[in-house]
């Protein structure tokens, strides 16, 4: 498994499930999802927990602006939100939400009337954003803690997140508690961990064929990063590859680079050629992680519990993109999920 160096960068939220790839051959199939389905049973969302951890949650009525500082400043790119007026969790704050933000912006604003705007803008605003610029409402999900794994991945698969919320909520009086947030890599981490079966995730990709090979979303290093932020909501994904002519990757922009954008405030500039934008990037940003067809789930699991992990460019011996395989993509597979085909 290749593993690019910090000038090619990493990984991050919102991707395209599989849709019309290759089928794995059935028996391969059911043996690694009873096994995985069996094991997951026999967890639950607070066993993933770690023994310490660290929880931000925001207030619907901080702004926008202190919110975004608080996520840089503390390494994240999200955050459960609670109204302090109805006394309930009422979300997660994401970068889609700051991608909405500055799809706004950059149609119906001066820079002026943008800093003016950002400098009150509350989170609780947020809702009135997405229907500006027609994007959907995002879903109210959250958990129980002590439900399973396979309940998690389930819900992660069919909600189409990368993170859920566990909430606690008290049977007699309603109380709502948000415990902590559950995730596909802290999931996933913990599977590489600790699932014993490890000869049956021996397959390469090739036969497996989990992730999206066709109608993959590139861009150039001059390509606008505007047109890279309207891919991410148009085709519901987290990453771009950046090709070559020659269809060689070269990098990939990802929606965590649009906090950049969001903290600055450069609403204006959003026509710059994405490999200029790139060069913004501090500099122990992580390098893109890639694998072959021959890379199994075995040695994709090792990658992941030595590094933060969110999808892997596949490519072949001369580094061509031939795929995309996500954390949500193996996700789904695992537990047999299967999106239904909207005609």
């Amino acid at each position: 498994m290749a593993y690019f160096s910090s000038s090619i960068p990493s990984s991050t939220e919102f991707d395209r499930e599989s849709n019309g790839s290759t089928p794995p051959l059935p028996e391969q199939a059911c043996e690694i999802q009873s096994l995985m389905c069996s094991f997951l049973k026999q967890h639950t969302a607070y066993d993933v927990l770690p023994v310490s951890y660290r929880l931000i949650v925001f207030d619907t009525r901080l702004l926008v602006k202190k919110a975004l500082n608080a996520l840089v400043q503390n390494g994240i790119v999200s955050a459960p939100l609670w109204s302090s007026e109805d006394q309930k969790f009422a979300g997660m704050l994401t970068v889609a939400d700051f991608i909405n933000l500055i799809q706004y912006y950059y149609t119906h604003s001066s820079v002026e009337e943008a800093f003016r705007e950002i400098e009150s803008f509350e989170l609780a605003h947020l809702r009135q954003v997405e229907k500006l610029v027609g994007a959907p409402a995002p879903q109210l999900v959250s958990m129980d803690p002590m439900a399973t794994l396979y309940d998690a991945c389930h819900l992660l698969a069919e909600s189409r997140v990368h993170r859920v919320p566990l909430l606690d909520i008290e049977p007699e009086t309603g109380t709502e508690m948000i415990v902590s947030v559950i995730t596909q890599y802290r999931i996933l981490k913990f599977i590489a961990s600790n699932f014993k079966h490890t000869k049956v995730l021996r397959q390469p990709l090739s036969e497996l064929r989990i992730g999206t090979y066709d109608n993959i979303a590139t861009a150039s290093m001059s390509t606008p990063v505007i047109q890279v932020i309207n891919m991410f909501v148009e085709q519901n994904i987290s990453a771009v590859p950046i090709v070559d002519s020659n269809n060689v990757v070269i990098n990939v922009y990802e929606t965590i680079d649009v906090m950049s954008i969001a903290r600055s405030g450069k609403y204006k500039e959003l026509d710059v050629p994405v490999g200029e934008a790139m060069e913004a990037r501090p500099k122990d940003y992580p390098g893109v992680h890639t694998c072959t067809l021959n890379d199994t789930l075995h040695s994709i699991f090792r990658t992941i519990r030595k590094q933060r992990v969110y999808r892997l460019i596949i490519v072949d011996q001369e580094n061509k993109l031939i795929g995309i395989v996500s954390l949500s993509n193996i996700l789904g597979y695992l537990v047999g999920y299967k999106r239904p085909i909207t005609q």
